[in-house]
């Protein structure tokens, strides 16, 4: 198993936001997914990652079949929203992983956004490899940046099943 996509050896070149680059994009998300979750054939349910200083992260798988899995991946904000008691689930992204190519894709976050650089992102984004293109970049980063935090799930993250 590779460990760091950056050391990887191409023996091509991409021209940047093509679709061979978008690709190579889902390429290294997977590679990033499993530091985050390890083995992702085997994690089922919702798993909840604790690491203190730092929003709790949720993972549920959604749908499996024998070579797809789909996911929804979200920090779980509580008391975000000024006089709530409610919990903001954000970006609430939800990933399809292709196991049997190593692939994994952002196909949606967040309905709509706060933020006003995501707000510019998402509405310069006008072509369909644009809109990929930017949501992948963003799973990207953030998949790092968990795994950077101390985010982990495995077996020992499951949560127990709602009654």
């Amino acid at each position: 198993m590779l460990l760091d996509d950056t050391l990887t050896p191409v023996s091509w070149r991409s021209k940047p936001r093509s679709f061979v680059a978008l690709m190579g994009l889902y390429e290294s998300n997977f590679i990033r997914l499993n530091w985050l979750a390890g083995t992702l054939t085997s994690l089922e349910g919702s798993h909840r990652s604790l690491v203190a200083g730092d929003c709790d992260l949720l993972l549920t798988v959604t749908e499996r079949s024998p070579y797809t899995s789909t996911v929804n991946l979200t920090y779980l904000l509580s008391g975000q929203l000024p006089d709530s008691q409610d919990t903001l689930h954000y970006p609430d992204m939800r990933i399809r992983v292709y196991h049997d190519a190593h692939l994994v894709e952002a196909h949606e976050w967040a309905g709509s956004h706060g933020q006003p650089v995501l707000k510019a992102l998402r509405s310069h984004a006008e072509r369909e490899l644009d809109q990929r293109w930017g949501r992948n970049v963003m799973l990207n980063k953030w998949l790092e940046y968990c795994v950077e935090r101390g985010h982990r799930f495995s077996s020992a993250t499951r949560l127990a099943a709602a009654t």
